[in-house]
């Protein structure tokens, strides 16, 4: 098990890097120039603006200065054009627990909703419960999770007023909560359709699988033979599922914060490629090709746990 998680660390870090290097150089081969729309600004001074911050340097040069900073100190240089002489980290510190909170709270919603409603439809197959499940499931997963927010915050923002319409900055414990119910239930529509659909097709298979049928011939009644037995084995094979979906709700969180206002990354990012500001630009994308990362590293480990066969490629040890 070790050696099956060092090569998926390892197989981890040469992806980042990889990542990191094309970051690096795309974002500095956009069109347009960082300083373009400085006026009344000498040529004298726009070279020391460039040399400050070694642009003037061939983009090999630049990269390999980036990574000695980062390696020795951490340093991920300065906001070149949002905010001026503070730390890119400094500057994600302040939103990344604000995209955080949105997306845990988004799973958090969605993985019971989503067990539930799989099981009600598997349980109530070619009935009209399971009918109308199924309608809904398509919706919300061929739907863009945009789309439903724009619908939520006029719908039951503006229309009926039973939230906020926008983040409300500042607000903390249950006030914040209130204020980010609309984003956080646009994000969690696709996650809890997707979860649904697997759930349904793995417990529907397992239902008239031979074991469960031995289960009812020794005295268990159907509710307590799929509770005991039927969804515990359904539920294994979406775990991996699971964590996956994380990694789409931070990808739909990009535009739901626009939308509502939000501060968080996916405003930042945003802004930061419109403001041609390389730094934050490139500690963004590194900051959301983590969490890909990370979890994809978490999915492998949990297929490692789950099914030996995995981590053993197939051979016995």
């Amino acid at each position: 098990m070790l050696k099956y998680i060092g090569e998926r660390l390892l197989a981890m870090f040469i992806t980042l890097a990889i990542i990191l290097t094309l970051v690096f150089c795309m974002i500095r081969m956009m069109p347009g120039g960082i300083y373009d729309e400085l006026e009344d600004i000498t040529q004298e001074q726009l070279d020391a603006l460039y040399a400050k911050h070694n642009l003037d340097k061939p983009i090999l040069v630049q990269f390999g200065i980036f990574i000695k900073n980062v390696v020795t100190d951490w340093d991920w240089g300065y906001s070149l054009k949002l905010q001026p002489n503070q730390t890119v980290w400094g500057i994600l510190g302040d939103k990344i627990p604000i995209t955080i909170y949105e997306n845990i709270f988004s799973l958090m919603i969605s993985i019971p909703l989503g067990i539930g409603f799989g099981i009600l439809a598997a349980i109530k197959k070619n009935t009209w419960i399971d009918h109308v499940i199924s309608v809904m499931v398509v919706i919300c997963i061929s739907v863009p999770s945009f789309v439903f927010a724009s619908l939520l915050q006029y719908f039951i923002g503006f229309k009926l007023g039973l939230f906020p319409i926008v983040y409300e900055p500042g607000s903390t414990g249950f006030a914040m909560f209130y204020s980010m119910t609309l984003p956080i239930v646009a994000l969690a529509l696709n996650p809890i359709a997707t979860i649904t659909r697997y759930l349904r097709a793995e417990l529907a298979e397992t239902i008239n699988s031979d074991f469960m049928l031995l289960a009812r011939t020794k005295g268990l009644t159907e509710a307590q033979a799929t509770v005991r037995h039927g969804i515990r084995n359904s539920i294994l094979p979406i775990l991996s599922t699971l964590v996956a979906l994380f990694t789409n709700i931070m990808s739909g969180s990009l535009v739901i914060e626009s939308i509502f206002s939000i501060p968080g990354m996916g405003g930042l990012m945003i802004k930061s490629i419109n403001a041609i500001d390389y730094n934050v630009t490139q500690a963004t994308l590194v900051f959301y090709s983590l969490i890909s990362l990370g979890s994809i590293l978490l999915c492998d480990l949990l297929y490692g746990v789950v099914d030996p066969r995995v981590r053993v490629g197939g051979k016995k040890e």
